[in-house]
């Protein structure tokens, strides 16, 4: 039996397998382990003997389930001993994926002397007459805590702060890859709003920007703000603005492909939380001018009763008709589907009464909320959340470079027009010359999107005008402060 959803790293698997020695037997493995609907990637041969061969077969599977299966079916084979199994994800991450390190050498007597006592209280003192001098003579110019209370982890669910650290660790490692952002987990063991904000306001001073990171609406909205009131440093929740971000930008281009302008698209967005409302004001803020919010209680309508301070914002300033029917009908015959919500919610027949060259962005992880090979049956664009389909929407392409760029200019908050102008940068990397209906957003590898969006947002704080190719930004201003002699 083949699974019909799509294989993923995140579910890869190596397996050590002994197997006769003749000439067909390689190719039997390999054929063997895409019937059952996975993908090789790696085979290697660990050692031999005269009858047989070791190997180690690496592939991507599904989900944990389907790993079994692909296992199963190969030791129902002749001539095949299934040695070992091996989860790559859970190896990957055995104690821990960060750790600190040292920037400067502790060798000797004279060296330890500077680095601590007796020369550092020399630099305590300074900071204590002018403690704007923390940001130039400590970690905090170059040092973010993402800030989690694990209520909202992934579309998991709330699994606790224990449980969250491993995206959290993972955050931080993508902070310093591709913004050269010192970031560190802060998992916190409340879910109480009015304690999240006193303990991230009581570690502040350590720290150049605060990014919240999973936590629940409509919580998140309100410990955003007040920590935005009573924080001189930047504060961004990724949950509801990388993602905004990165859907404007891939928006911006989607439509440049099919030909249609932003105020006249109509929008269905499925999912009315921390990313499904911050798209959708960002969408408006951009010019939409048609949208409709979809959530569990359904499409959000003026007089639905039950709806938070968040969901009834949305249903007043949105959904113009007053739809209230179903998800199938409310993608009839709009140009764009965004989804942050759940997977399987519509099916290609769904996709195919769409507007002409409609544009479906389907980003619920793992598996989205039409399959995109059913949605590219119909639609002109077919994006998604995962890393191995074209056009991945990924917070990766925003928030390093507006953490490095806020860093950089000593930003004391985070705005909208910091968002806009990310969006143009991320969206203009990609270049006229190579759009194309796969190609609408740049991969997150691309080396010029974290210069792009620090450069933009740089100009943003600094009040000149955004650079018409941010990318082209000198490069060495990244991740550097002011020279200060003292």
């Amino acid at each position: 039996m083949v699974t019909t959803r799509l294989p993923s790293a995140g579910f890869s698997i190596t397996i050590r397998i002994a197997v006769t020695a003749d000439a067909s037997s390689i190719g039997r493995l390999t054929t063997c382990v895409g019937e059952a609907g996975a993908i090789v990637t790696a085979l290697d041969v660990v050692d031999s003997d005269p009858t047989h061969v070791l190997v180690d077969l690496t592939c991507d599977t599904a989900d944990a389930a389907h790993a079994d299966q692909v296992v199963k079916q190969l030791e129902d084979q002749d001539g095949v001993d299934v040695r070992k199994v091996s989860d790559r994800t859970f190896l990957l991450h055995l104690g821990g994926k960060i750790e600190v390190s040292s920037k400067v050498a502790l060798r000797n007597r004279d060296e330890l002397s500077r680095a601590y006592t007796p020369g550092v209280a020399r630099v305590c003192m300074a900071i204590a007459e002018n403690p704007a001098d923390a940001r130039r003579l400590t970690i905090k110019r170059n040092t973010v805590a993402v800030v989690s209370d694990g209520s909202a982890v992934l579309g998991l669910g709330n699994i606790g702060p224990a449980a969250a650290m491993p995206v959290m660790e993972g955050k931080a490692a993508l902070f310093k890859r591709f913004g050269g952002v010192d970031a560190w987990p802060v998992v916190l063991d409340t879910q109480d709003t009015d304690e999240i904000v006193a303990i991230v306001k009581a570690i502040a001073p350590a720290y150049g920007g605060i990014n919240l990171e999973d936590i629940a609406a409509p919580r998140c909205f309100e410990i955003e703000a007040r920590l935005r009131e009573q924080l001189d440093i930047p504060v961004f929740h990724d949950d509801q603005h990388g993602t905004a971000i990165c859907v404007l930008a891939a928006l911006t281009n989607a439509l440049r492909v099919v030909g249609k302008r932003m105020q006249d698209v109509k929008v269905v967005v499925s999912g009315a939380g921390a990313a499904g409302t911050a798209i959708m004001k960002l969408l408006m803020r951009q010019g939409v001018a048609d949208i409709i919010a979809y959530d569990r209680k359904g499409a959000l309508h003026r007089g639905m009763p039950g709806l938070n301070e968040s969901m009834q914002w949305l249903a007043d300033h949105t959904n113009k008709e007053n739809y209230s029917g179903d998800l199938p009908g409310a993608i009839a015959g709009a140009d764009v589907f965004i989804g942050v919500s759940a997977p399987n919610l519509l099916t290609g027949d769904d996709i195919a009464r769409m507007a002409d060259k409609a544009i479906v962005f389907a980003m619920a992880n793992p598996d989205p909320e039409v399959d995109p090979r059913e949605a590219r049956k119909h639609a002109a664009i077919v994006a998604t959340g995962r890393s191995d389909q074209p056009n991945q929407i990924n917070n990766v392409l925003a928030f390093p470079g507006v953490f490095r760029g806020m860093l950089d200019a000593a930003a004391e908050e985070f705005t909208e027009e910091m968002a806009l102008a990310a969006a143009r940068a991320i969206a203009d990397v990609v270049g006229e010359d190579k759009l194309n209906p796969t190609v609408i957003i740049p991969s997150v590898f691309d080396p010029k999107v974290t210069p792009a969006v620090a450069a933009a947002i740089r100009a943003v704080v600094r009040g000149g005008p955004v650079p018409a190719n941010p990318a082209a930004a000198p490069e060495a201003e990244l991740g550097k402060a002011p020279e200060t002699t003292f």
